[in-house]
């Protein structure tokens, strides 16, 4: 990465409370694969008083890969798509509205239907 990137990846890493799993500046692309049953505060971002980054923006400026693709709920696969037109994930509280950078690029996986190995 770039030092502007690796300085937008340490700043969402900090606010997300992550950055000392990587020392003082995030220099590696992220590699983000949350489980096909992650919720939607953990995919998007969110929390219970202010809200903190989720998984798209942990996978900014990185790999989002999603394994088990079709076993996502249609709810999570629609909140990505604003995020993955748009650049940025966009969280509304009572006390304001955050954004986050959420440029990743999306890798899918899936196992082939049963119907076509027959």
């Amino acid at each position: 990465m770039t030092l502007d990137e690796a300085l937008e990846v340490t700043r969402i890493y900090s606010v997300a409370g992550r950055l000392q799993e990587h020392g003082s500046l995030v220099r590696r692309r992220p590699f983000r694969a949350p489980h096909h049953t992650i919720s939607p505060a953990g995919l998007v971002g969110g929390g219970p008083n202010w809200a903190r980054p989720g998984e798209l923006s942990l996978a900014h400026r990185g790999v989002l890969f999603l394994d088990e693709m079709p076993e996502l709920s249609h709810t999570l696969l629609d909140m990505m798509r604003q995020p993955l037109e748009d650049g940025v994930v966009s969280i509304g509280r009572a006390r304001g509205t955050v954004v986050f950078p959420a440029r990743f690029m999306l890798v899918g996986a899936m196992n082939p239907c049963p119907c076509v190995l027959a």
